[in-house]
């Protein structure tokens, strides 16, 4: 059996794609005969202190010299190519999309991100993406060379069709309060639809940006949509698989995406979708089953959202799409099968 030792910063439980990725190939690797031990890393990645490194550094030296290091890339690229070096063992690297592509970031932080990137992939003898579009991001910015990437797509789990609600007209959208998801566009595109009858439930985290959040509120009251948009929070996965249920209509206003697990989820539940193409997000969700808009562009989304609120043929349409197309999306299985694939290939 293949030794590995998968290295993730934080938390492990928390409620973000990434996470959720991370524990199911955790949970499932083992049948696909690799020994694999979950090894916590500092959450203050990609942000880390002198000393979390010096910890890592630590860590990584304590662990069995046989095993493969599967790291993180909300770590993996933060790390100094000194510190890399030092491991001096094989390095699957798991990039669930740039660091540097992250929203938010200063010109500086962000190229520096990308240099730290650059320099720390080029020493991982296999690289896991989650799409084909992060693929060419690192083929064409980030220098590695495509025989040393692999696409592993997140997998989706069965789900039952949504059965909406009628009226209002439920909207939901998943994912952390953070500036990549792009909320203030989605909050200002559905203020140009007061006049129609819907409402809107995001579902996410409201702790990991609190200016970002506080931000959020403060123009959804502003905008006068106190009544019609409700921030839950990180919630259950009970109480997701309601809100899923009971929705209409999926909406994703991110400005990038490494694949967009929660557009899968939206399609595994047969939900017509309105969503940006930013990152994978155009390729994650074929175009039958989703009026696709530029990331950031308030007028547009808008406008989609006018289109489908007020066309019920479109809605079925779209909605039947989805449902196609969850039906033919990858299982966890599949993911597991692939990266167990790269740990016993980076291991010989």
């Amino acid at each position: 059996m293949t030794r590995a030792s998968f290295l993730i910063p934080g938390d492990l439980s928390l409620p973000t794609g990434g996470y959720a990725y991370d524990r199911r190939i955790l949970g499932m690797l083992s049948a696909r005969d690799v020994d694999v031990a979950h090894v916590e890393l500092s959450a203050s990645f990609p942000n880390p202190t002198d000393a979390d490194l010096v910890e890592t550094a630590e860590i990584v030296g304590a662990l069995p010299r046989e095993a493969v290091l599967l790291i993180d890339g909300l770590a993996y690229g933060a790390m100094p190519a000194e510190l890399i070096r030092e491991f001096d063992r094989p390095i699957v690297a798991l990039c669930h999309h740039p660091l540097a592509m992250e929203a938010g970031l200063s010109l500086e932080r962000s190229a520096e991100l990308k240099a730290s990137e650059i320099a720390a992939l080029a020493f991982a003898r296999e690289v896991i993406v989650t799409s084909p579009a992060t693929s060419a991001i690192l083929i064409q910015d980030f220098g590695v060379e495509p025989n040393r990437i692999t696409v592993a797509p997140p997998g989706t789990d069965p789900a039952p069709r949504a059965r909406g609600s009628g009226s209002p007209f439920q909207l939901l959208a998943v994912g952390s309060i953070v500036p990549r998801k792009g909320y203030d566009v989605l909050v200002r595109a559905l203020e140009k639809t007061h006049s129609q009858d819907w409402h809107l439930n995001i579902a996410g985290a409201d702790d990991r940006s609190p200016r970002t959040a506080a931000e959020l509120r403060d123009l959804i009251s502003a905008l006068g949509l106190a009544q019609r948009v409700t921030l839950n929070g990180a919630v259950s996965d009970e109480r997701l698989a309601e809100l899923y249920a009971k929705a209409d209509l999926f909406v994703m206003s991110s400005l990038f995406e490494g694949y967009g697990m929660v557009l899968a989820e939206a399609m595994a539940r047969g939900l017509p979708i309105v969503s940006t193409t930013g990152g994978a997000a155009a390729e994650t969700v074929p175009d039958a089953a989703a009026i696709k808009v530029p990331p950031g562009d308030v007028s547009a989304f808008a406008e989609a959202l006018r289109t489908i609120l007020r066309d019920s043929a479109l809605r079925a349409q779209m909605a039947n799409a989805s449902w196609r197309a969850g039906r033919a999306l990858p299982k966890w299985e599949d993911t597991t099968r692939i990266i167990a694939d790269v740990i016993r290939k980076a291991s010989t």
